[in-house]
């Protein structure tokens, strides 16, 4: 008998079903999605097919009115579902900002890293989970320009590499030939389910020959034309993208965070946001 396996997510409010036709490839995508895993759909808004093309290594992916991907192991299957999503959840939610960072929450409120890829973003998103911080998300923060509320995206954390010790994987990681993923059940943390309010953004910068790590404040122009390099979806905005990125920017506490020693990183992050959260409610009392 033939595999065949129907998965559903509810993704930033919207339903994706992924018909999956390999034992494998359902395994690997529900172990990355499981936080946002749904069990009654009736018209969902992305549709998706999944086969292994004979017995090799290589998966076809299909979305419904879409074009057919090939993908040449497990580890791309997840990199091309994952940027796929990516556009057409921004296709969906317009009236969100998509910003590639990391999303955390400490003490009920959000706060986000922001990096070019490979800058240490998710290595650094992990190793605050070990120090009283909650997951969002490690590299998608839509954000609500009305609100400022940022929306959970809670796939498995995706690592390009070991972390340090003490921050080793558990055993429970889902490993390819390219990524390393930890399962939200695995994480060492809460997952937020429900949208947060943002109260602070690091923009991170690695530094592995500093001993010491360091943080300054940056102005809200610099914050906003960093905001704007790593929106995904400015097209979609007022002006091209440049008014969202300064009325966050405007509203929102910025700083450039050069991280050493993870350790000491996560602690001096912590500090900020203790800092942070007291002017905030004092702000609010006002």
């Amino acid at each position: 008998m033939k595999f065949s396996q129907k998965l559903v997510f509810r993704i930033i409010g919207c339903v994706v079903a992924i018909e999956c036709r390999d034992q494998a490839a359902a395994e690997l995508i529900r172990a990355n999605y499981a936080a946002m895993q749904i069990y009654r759909c009736a018209n969902p808004d992305l549709s998706y097919e999944v086969r292994r093309r004979g017995n090799g290594s290589q998966f076809r992916l299909t979305r419904q009115g879409g074009e057919r991907i090939i993908a040449a192991d497990e580890g791309e299957l997840l990199f091309v579902l994952e940027k796929g999503l990516t556009i057409e959840l921004q296709k969906i939610r317009r009236e969100l900002y998509f910003i590639h960072a990391a999303a955390l929450s400490f003490a009920g409120q959000g706060f986000l890293i922001a990096a070019p890829s490979g800058s240490g973003k998710s290595t650094t998103a992990w190793a605050l989970l070990h120090h009283g911080f909650d997951y969002l998300s490690d590299e998608l923060a839509p954000v609500d320009l009305g609100s400022l509320r940022l929306q959970p995206y809670p796939h498995a954390l995706c690592l390009k590499r070991e972390p340090p010790p003490p921050y080793s994987l558990p055993a429970q990681s889902v490993r390819t030939c390219s990524t390393l993923h930890v399962p939200v059940a695995h994480l060492p943390s809460s997952t937020v389910a429900k949208p947060v309010l943002l109260r602070a953004i690091f923009f991170l910068e690695h530094c592995p020959e500093l001993k010491i790590p360091t943080v300054g404040t940056i102005t809200k122009a610099e914050a906003a034309a960093r905001l704007f390099v790593n929106a995904l979806n400015p097209l979609a905005h007022a002006q091209d993208g440049l008014a969202g990125a300064a009325i966050i920017a405007q509203k929102v506490p910025s700083f450039h965070l050069k991280s050493a020693a993870l350790g000491l990183t996560c602690q001096l992050v912590k500090n900020i946001l203790d800092k942070t959260t007291v002017v905030n409610m004092r702000e609010s009392v006002r």
